[in-house]
């Protein structure tokens, strides 16, 4: 797991971690989402966001990371979120010790190969750590 200015929590703030496992289907990406919008929803209440965008931001890389766990990794997962100093730490834990690769976007053949660049776009951080159990996708966004 990161470590350091990034990890640090907000002082003097009430700390919210919110975690939720799910067993993998389709409906859970949407689930995920609900999850995070609700993780937000309680945040806003002691830490407003700093721009407007930041909580779509969040809702949209949550979204991205479950799609891509019910896409590419089949099987249960976890979202995991977390205040940080500055922003929100996610993570998504799936079953797969396949890390994500970048992979070229061709539009007219279906889409697809978007979601991992948009996550490096929407993110300050983004890392992956292979664990004994599966993987851990780290991405850390403004608040």
């Amino acid at each position: 797991m990161p470590t350091g200015p990034r990890d640090r929590r907000p002082p003097g703030e009430e700390t919210l971690d919110r975690t939720v496992s799910f067993p993998g289907e389709l409906s859970n990406v949407t689930g995920a989402r609900l999850a995070a919008d609700g993780y937000l929803a309680d945040l806003a209440r002691v830490a407003s966001p700093t721009a407007p965008e930041c909580w779509d931001d969040i809702l949209l890389a949550v979204t991205e990371l479950a799609a891509n766990v019910v896409q590419y990794a089949p099987g249960p997962f976890e979202l995991r979120m977390r205040r940080t100093y500055d922003g929100v730490h996610v993570t998504m834990h799936d079953t797969s010790q396949v890390p994500p690769e970048p992979r070229p976007f061709h539009p007219h053949s279906g889409g697809g190969g978007v979601g991992w660049h948009l996550l490096h776009t929407l993110c300050d951080q983004v890392s992956v750590v292979v664990t004994e159990s599966g993987k851990d996708i780290h991405a850390f966004l403004p608040w």
